[in-house]
């Protein structure tokens, strides 16, 4: 059975109101801060696979609104970016950065150099590499083809995607165990009540409530659309050129410039509750939808080998993010929220490194310097830096091979 766009959301919607109740329930869940989308995502999946088996019903959902809430999502990020802020995130970015790029090439030392070892070519290596961990399903889609029409990798598209998928459920159930274990090297800072009253920085809280008016919505809805509109037409112009780059990147970039127009041409507010709202509740339904899609059978039919590295990158990361990200950060709860993060767009996608970091702050204080320079890395310069070693370790691949 395929379900089209309003049943997706319906089932959307209810694996988003399963997760909650079994995570409020759950000392567990709430002890070791594994989001409320992830859970329901999963156990909705689990439910399908069981109907599946016992009555031969298959269920698949509209891809296209898991899309469109993706980019919903980044282009909130976007129309939450004031270049005042931007600036003050500039050290913390470039120490992210290299971070990130350190680990995108031990990713793919470790999945090549397992691959090999274990009898497999090196582009299974790199599959269950940063294409697929740290780059997500969007570099999934782009990168599976290639590898499969020049390389010659049988099924490298649909591996590419399960591996994808498989890192999306691990950077969101191993956050919050990492982040348990750093809060205990750190003092958590009590949130001022300025700070309790006021979010300043967006998607910190989102349980906070906020006063939202009908006008808000409709200008921030208008904002998104554009944003969407404009980032889309933008990625087909550029398409197949030196600055092609996913189309939620430049949905984020519009977002940035409508923003800061706004803000510092026009003088005109941009209500940020409203958009950490509508960003938030796109950032949930795209992982309820992205989790509760999960086709065990095609995860399950992943060799052998892809399961054993894909395993030891989990490993990789944890430590990674423990033992670098932390220490590279600062040592301190900012550290803590952003090893979290980094766990979430290094496994599977910033959506999930966002929904990571939001359970560490409702439950602890807010983090400002993590909600700045996380979605700024993990949406974009991850991808540039990714883009340019995946292209080395290709090379690298095809001399090996």
């Amino acid at each position: 059975m395929t379900l089209d766009a309003s049943y997706t959301l319906l089932f959307a919607c209810l694996a988003l109101l399963i997760g909650m109740i079994v995570v409020k329930i759950s000392p567990f869940l709430q002890k070791n801060h594994i989001p409320d989308a992830v859970v329901g995502g999963f156990i909705v999946a689990i439910v399908l696979l069981i109907v599946d088996k016992a009555a031969g019903y298959t269920f698949s959902f509209d891809t296209s609104l898991q899309s469109t809430l993706m980019i919903a999502f980044f282009s909130s990020i976007g129309l939450s970016s004031d270049f005042s802020r931007l600036i003050k995130g500039g050290k913390p970015l470039v120490i992210l950065t290299l971070a990130v790029t350190i680990l995108i090439v031990i990713q793919n030392a470790v999945g090549m150099g397992m691959a090999v070892m274990l009898n497999e070519s090196p582009f299974i290596g790199l599959i269950a590499g940063s294409i697929t961990l740290t780059g997500g399903h969007g570099n999934a889609g782009a990168w599976g083809p290639i590898l499969a029409d020049k390389y010659g990798v049988t099924g490298a598209v649909e591996l590419a995607m399960a591996c994808a998928t498989m890192g999306l459920v691990l950077g969101g159930l191993v956050g919050g165990p990492v982040a348990r274990h750093l809060l205990k090297k750190v003092t958590i800072p009590k949130a001022t009540e300025q700070e309790k009253e006021t979010i300043l920085e967006a998607f910190e809280q989102p349980t906070v409530k906020r006063k939202i008016n009908a006008n808000n919505i409709i200008e921030t809805i208008s904002m998104l659309i554009i944003c969407i509109v404009a980032g889309s037409y933008i990625s087909e112009l550029v398409k197949d050129t030196p600055m092609h780059l996913p189309t939620f990147v430049w949905c984020l970039f519009v977002g940035i410039i409508i923003r800061n127009v706004l803000t510092h041409v026009f003088k005109h507010e941009v209500f940020e509750p409203t958009v950490d709202v509508l960003g938030s509740v796109a950032l949930s339904l795209f992982l309820a939808i992205a989790l509760m899609s999960l086709k065990f059978g095609q995860l399950a039919s992943m060799a052998g080998p892809v399961l054993i590295i894909i395993a030891a990158q989990t490993v990789v990361m944890v430590l990674f993010a423990c033992f670098v990200t932390f220490k590279m950060m600062g040592s301190d709860y900012d550290a803590v929220v952003i090893s979290a993060g980094h766990c979430g767009f290094g496994m599977g996608a910033t959506p999930t490194a966002i929904a990571n970091m939001q359970t560490i702050t409702r439950a602890f204080s807010p983090s400002h310097k993590a909600f700045l320079v996380v979605p700024m890395v993990g949406a974009f310069l991850v991808d540039i830096t990714n883009s340019i070693i995946i292209k080395l370790y290709i090379e690298l691949g095809a001399a090996i091979a």
